[in-house]
């Protein structure tokens, strides 16, 4: 006759069958994501050298970044560029820059300041890309792109703003078609609708969902809008809080099959600092979102004119010192901020500081 086992043998075989099970699951996700960070990490095109620039500022409280959006087009074939609204490339050796960002997270939360690109700053002294050696002088803050690249563009900032910049993130939007398709398409929310000749956008009002053509027409909008630069600025912000949403969405990290295209088409669209890591750019993408979403301040550097007229640039933007000495004071301290945050409307549903996204 057949024993019954001893009592309690049946469980505990069952719980050691089980824990060795979320042993093995949890060393599987471990070995998985160690493999995709080192990917990642390899892939990274770390172009920006922030330790070379002469007169850097100390380091400050908290962890601070500069973002910029790039609309260069070397990449694009003419019939690329006919097809996407781009235009050609007349813009200096880099381009030009769309947008410019300081995201700063610290102990207090996280702050995003926008800077405008026709900001009228001070750029310092360079060396072009042919050797020339190139005086200081007031330009447009996007002349600074235009003329050194990322490298110049910090430096400038840096001397601008007192601020110490730790991490550079450069974002091709060209890049975002190949992104968006990857992540199956973005879903935004508009307010009004959006029809502009140049960057070839014609979206009707309402919540819908964009695939990449349609995403780089709606960054690139700006003709539209009585703000122009500082409503396409706006709406860039947005649009990346969006794209970070869609990606750390179950339907993409959970589908290798989407996850990893999206990964390596949005490492595809950057162009970081030399010491950036998966890890920082994560932080940075969160910080992001977090601040579009109602975690965080968001504001545009204070303004004193938005038309100011100069005698080399045109019209440009002139920032209110007074104001904008206390900002980046508070940003260098990692103090509470005491400006407002900007109320500039966006053409991104503004009833909630982010746009609604389809997870």
């Amino acid at each position: 006759m057949q024993r019954d086992p001893a009592p309690g043998v049946r469980p505990r075989n069952r719980r050691r069958r089980i824990t060795w099970g979320v042993l093995t699951l949890v060393l599987t996700v471990l070995t998985v994501f160690a493999g995709t960070y080192a990917w990642a990490d390899q892939k990274l095109d770390r172009t920006v050298n922030l330790g070379a620039l002469p007169d850097q500022p100390p380091p400050d409280k908290g962890t601070t970044y500069l973002v910029a959006g790039s609309d260069n087009r070397q990449n694009l074939t003419p019939q690329q560029r006919k097809a996407l609204h781009t235009g050609n490339d007349d813009e200096g050796s880099y381009g030009n820059s769309d947008s410019m960002m300081l995201l700063h997270i610290g102990a207090d939360g996280d702050t995003l300041v926008s800077l405008p690109r026709d900001s009228y700053v001070t750029i310092p002294a360079f060396t072009g890309p042919n050797g020339v050696r190139h005086p200081a002088t007031a330009n447009k803050l996007n002349a600074a792109f235009s003329l050194g690249g990322g490298q110049l563009l910090a430096e400038t900032v840096e001397y601008n703003t007192g601020i110490h910049i730790d991490h550079y993130a450069e974002i091709g939007f060209g890049g975002f078609v190949d992104l968006v398709n990857a992540l199956g398409g973005v879903t935004v929310c508009l307010d009004r609708p959006i029809v502009d000749q140049a960057s070839g956008a014609d979206l009707k009002a309402g919540c819908r969902k964009l695939d990449g053509r349609e995403s780089l027409e709606l960054v690139r909008e700006r003709h539209q809008e009585a703000g122009q630069d500082l409503s396409r600025m706006a709406n860039q912000q947005r649009f990346l809080a969006a794209v970070a949403h869609q990606a750390e969405a179950p339907s993409t990290l959970l589908n290798p099959f989407r996850l990893y295209p999206a990964l390596g088409a949005g490492i595809g669209t950057l162009t970081v600092d030399k010491n950036m890591t998966p890890y920082d750019l994560a932080r940075m993408f969160l910080g992001l979102k977090g601040i579009s979403g109602g975690s965080g301040h968001e504001l545009t550097v204070p303004i004193a004119d938005a038309n100011h007229y100069t005698p080399n640039a045109g019209d440009a933007v002139l920032w209110n010192m007074t104001q904008a000495k206390t900002l980046f004071g508070e940003l260098e301290n990692d103090q509470p901020v005491t400006i407002g945050t900007n109320d500039a409307h966006s053409d991104l549903n503004g009833g909630q500081r982010s746009s609604a996204v389809d997870t």
